[in-house]
């Protein structure tokens, strides 16, 4: 696999299409930091991690209010063929704020306005809305 955060953007994005409760993804370090901020967004109910696998899993439970997702939608910004990096001032809001964009930074992986804060830019990787 060449983009394993765009796989797990599409994970997510096909079970909220598909109206599931929860989408099991292969975890690594970076997805579920990504998770976490899921979580602390109020994006998803919650995650757990099993050990069911050497590489482990991610089992992330999906928020739906009145029948439909939270998740309005999800896109990549960032791909390995082309590497998008920005310094914090110009980290984009996705819109006006009602979303998220993930960056990975020094500090490790931040939403748009954290990095704001902190003052520090780097790879946009998402966004979430």
């Amino acid at each position: 696999m060449t983009d394993p955060i765009a796989d797990y953007l599409t994970r997510i994005r096909n079970a909220v299409r598909a109206q599931h409760k929860q989408v099991e993804i292969p975890a690594s370090r970076m997805k579920i930091s990504l998770t976490d901020i899921l979580y602390k967004q109020n994006f998803i109910n919650g995650y757990s991690l099993l050990e069911d696998t050497p590489q482990g899993t991610v089992r992330i439970y999906l928020r739906y209010k009145d029948g439909k997702s939270v998740i309005e939608g999800l896109e990549r910004i960032s791909t390995p063929g082309l590497r998008r990096y920005m310094a914090s001032k110009d980290i984009p809001r996705t819109l006006n704020g009602l979303g998220i964009t993930v960056v990975s930074t020094p500090k490790g992986l931040l939403t748009d306005a954290q990095a704001r804060e902190e003052n520090v830019g780097g790879e946009v990787l998402c966004r979430i809305w």
